[in-house]
Order: structure tokens, then sequence, then C-alpha cells
């Protein structure tokens, strides 16, 4: 399948960010690129020159001087694309860029498409489809945790443990299709048992992978984190603790808050945002109201939660009474006392009695605040990705998993059901076509126009 319409023509497009800096970085790729540049660049004689070389002299368009530059070059295949490709670093003027790629546009080469220097790679075979997909995370990495999970997928770490399952599938498929061949000898050249015990085997590795999902999209997306309570518990306070900047309006005035405030940090190497909410209790003050009921609305969608109440002013009741909502709502959270320096040891003693699990801190003082920190970062189970396991990030890795499980898990119905070896195979084949899915080595333009129109224009 990876015999898909190929261009043959030359692209050409910004590699680094829009906007002025001190650099920019035209990259062209394709059969043309070194002869295009090479018709409007002064200096070495760039078709004569070794690959991965770099060479001074300007840009002109006829007489005209448009920019001193560095050509780097790179020869097929020993490239990115394993294309001819031409790297120009030039000035950073968005006039000079615009004024090069404009010249070399009428010189022969074409606007690249999103993500379309990481597609020819895919298309010549430098990486497989997930490897693909991993580049576009790397980019996007915002936190110690993605950037290495993306650097793991891109190295092929995904790719191998899914290619590792597809061999030793594909050896049982071509056995069962061999009995298909010689359906009227009744010969069995593929033990039932056998087959069981791997499809076992692979169920279980599939399923592991199943369920990183979970965790490699917390990695991939940060972790939603909501801090909710009663008016005037500290929440804003506490926000602004975590956050270390005056980022909420932190007033005695209960109600301040009226709309949810969120920021983003990075704790463990995981990136965190949290949201600081309007106090949850029935108000009459129709703005409040309505913070109120976006606060429950987050509260849905957080991938954890931080129940923030003030000791001095809440009781037992209340905190049980609000503790047993949360747990009913099904998303994980922390039970947070704060105000540690005005609360009652008495009723501290209480709490710490029906609820071992609980925090107690003063949003002001930073060295419990990063005892806050440790908590949470351990509510995040990271053991699978400390240990180098394969994480999955990718929602289409995650669908396609979901369908090779299904087709696996027929697989083992039919042969307790002794049904028919062509029934078998089916099963077979439709994992083997799942799992395929996932590397590239089964799809299509549309799958691949879909992957890689979300890319950004130069890679």
């Amino acid at each position: 399948m990876r015999a898909l319409a190929q261009n043959e023509d030359t692209i050409i497009a910004l590699a680094t960010p829009q906007g002025v800096g001190a650099i920019g970085v035209i990259r062209l790729s394709g059969k043309e690129a070194i002869s295009i540049t090479n018709a409007v660049f002064k200096g070495k004689d760039l078709t004569k020159q070794e690959s991965h070389t770099i060479h001074f002299g300007t840009i002109r368009d006829g007489s005209k001087i448009l920019d001193e530059v560095l050509i780097s070059l790179f020869i097929a295949p020993k490239s990115f694309t394993k294309e001819n490709v031409i790297e120009i670093s030039c000035h950073g003027s968005s006039y000079i860029i615009r004024q090069i790629i404009q010249l070399l546009i009428r010189k022969g080469a074409r606007p690249a498409k999103p993500g379309e220097f990481t597609k020819r790679a895919f298309m010549h075979g430098q990486f497989d489809l997930a490897q693909a997909e991993a580049v576009a995370d790397l980019i996007n990495a915002d936190s110690e945790a993605a950037h290495q999970t993306a650097l793991n997928q891109m190295r092929g770490g995904f790719s191998d443990e899914i290619k590792k399952l597809r061999e030793e599938l594909i050896h049982f498929a071509s056995m069962i299709e061999l009995e298909l061949d010689f359906g009227e000898e009744d010969v069995e050249f593929a033990s039932r048992e056998d087959l069981t015990n791997l499809v076992n085997r692979l169920l279980k590795v599939i399923n592991a992978l199943i369920q990183s999902f979970d965790l490699g999209n917390v990695i991939k997306n940060g972790v939603p984190t909501v801090i909710a309570g009663k008016p005037n518990a500290g929440k804003s306070t506490l926000l602004n603790a975590l956050l270390n900047e005056e980022k909420a309006i932190v007033s005695e005035i209960a109600g301040t808050t009226r709309d949810f405030i969120e920021d983003e940090i990075i704790i463990g190497g995981i990136a965190f945002r949290f949201i600081d909410t309007a106090g949850l209790r029935e108000t009459t003050d129709v703005i409040e109201a309505m913070g109120v009921e976006r606060t429950h609305a987050k509260m849905k969608t957080a991938s954890l939660i931080i129940y923030l109440f003030d000791l001095a002013d809440t009781s037992i009741v209340e905190v049980n009474k609000e503790i047993n909502i949360l747990e009913n709502a099904g998303v994980p959270f922390l039970k947070l006392a704060n105000k540690l320096d005005k609360a009652d040891p008495t009723f501290i003693e209480t709490l710490q009695g029906q609820h071992p699990d609980m925090l107690f801190l003063s949003a002001k003082d930073p060295e419990q605040v990063e005892m806050l920190k440790v908590r949470i970062l351990e509510l995040v189970n990271l053991d699978k990705f400390k240990k180098g396991d394969t994480v999955v990030t990718n929602i289409r890795h995650y669908d396609s998993l979901l369908q090779t499980k299904n087709s696996l898990t027929a697989v083992i119905e039919g042969i307790d059901n002794q049904v028919t070896n062509d029934f078998v195979a089916m099963d077979i084949r439709q994992s083997l076509h799942y799992l395929g899915e996932i590397t590239g080595e089964i799809t299509t333009d549309d799958l691949l126009a879909n992957i890689f129109s979300k890319f950004c224009i130069g890679k």
C-alpha cells in the first residue's frame, strides 16, 4: 500500500516559525531542488558539491541581490525525505523570506502542503506512519513527559511493538490459508492450541496498550485539574501559589471569582492545567449563579478535582456531604483542608480519623504548596511511562487497537466453537489489517491526507 500516488515535483516552504527572527530557514525537497536553487545562487556550483555540506553565497533575482545566505545541501537518499533537499538559511526578515520563496516558485518549485515533507519521508520508507505522526507530537510537546513519549515513538518504540505482534500473527495466518488450499486433504498445518495461546498472548499485549491510552492522553494533553469548594475557601490563593504569580484576584469578599480562571504549570514533567472556579454555593446573584453552573460543568470534564475547604469555616457535616457528592461524580479528587494556621486542633484530629488521605496545609505557605504538588503528581499514574513501556497517545492508534482486540476475540470464539477455517482466517486477516493501519502498511490516500493535514506547512 505504500505505492500510493507520489509527486515528483519540488516543494518549498518556510521551516521556521512565521514572523521576524534572527534567521529564517526555507526548505526545498524534490528531484529539482538543487538545480532550482542553483539557478538563483551566486557562489559555488551546488550541482557539483557533496551531500551534507554548507555553502555561503547570495540569492539573486537577476542582478538584484535578495540576501546573503547559507545553503545546506542534502543529496538523495541521504535526507529527511530521501529526496534532494536544500535548506536556505537567510536573515529573518518577512520581506526577504517572501521574496526568496516567490523567486524559487517562479523558477519551478511548488508551495508545500501541510505535512508534505514528512509525508514524502513516509512514502519513501524513511519511517512508518506511527513514527511520522510522532514527528508532529514531538513538535507540539510542551512537557518533558510528552517530549520523551513522542521521541520514543518517533524512534520506533511503538511501531516495533506492533510489528512484532503482526509478524507472529502472519505466520499462523499463512498456515490457516494453506489449510484452505488443501481443504480436501483434511490436514492441519496450524495447531489450534498454539494459535489460541498466541492470540491470548497478543490480547494481553493489546489490552495493556489500550489501557495505557488514559496515561498517554495525560502525557500528551496535560491534566485538567479543577480547584473546587465553597466561596472564600482559598481557591484563588491556592491557584496563585501553584502558579507562583498573581493570576487570580484574591479578596475577603465571598463570590469574587465569578468565572473560571485557568493556567498551566509543569509538575514532574507533566503539564497540569489548573482551573480556579466560582465557589460552590446557592446564590441569588445571576452572574455568580452562572459561574457556579460553569463550575459544575468543568468538574464533569476534569481529570482531577482538588476539593478545597476552609478549616476555620466548615463543619464536619458539610465536609462529608460535599465529599459524598464528589465520590458519586466518578472523577478522581484530592481532599484538601486549607488555612491550617487558623484551625481547631480537635477538628483536625476528627478529620484525620475519618479521612486519613486528607491533606492539610496553608495555601500561603510555599513549603506546604510544594508538598501538595508531590501529592498531585502521585495521583497521576506514571509508572508505565517511567519504566519505558510503550504508551499509546494517538486516538487513531487507540481505535485500531480496539478493532484488533475485537477481531482477535472473534478468533478465540471461532476456535472454541469449532467454526470452519475460512471464518477463522477472515478474523485473522481483519486483525492484521487493523494492526497494519497503525504503521501504515495498510493505508489510503484519504487517511494520509487527514493525518498530514494536521502538520505545520514546513514539516
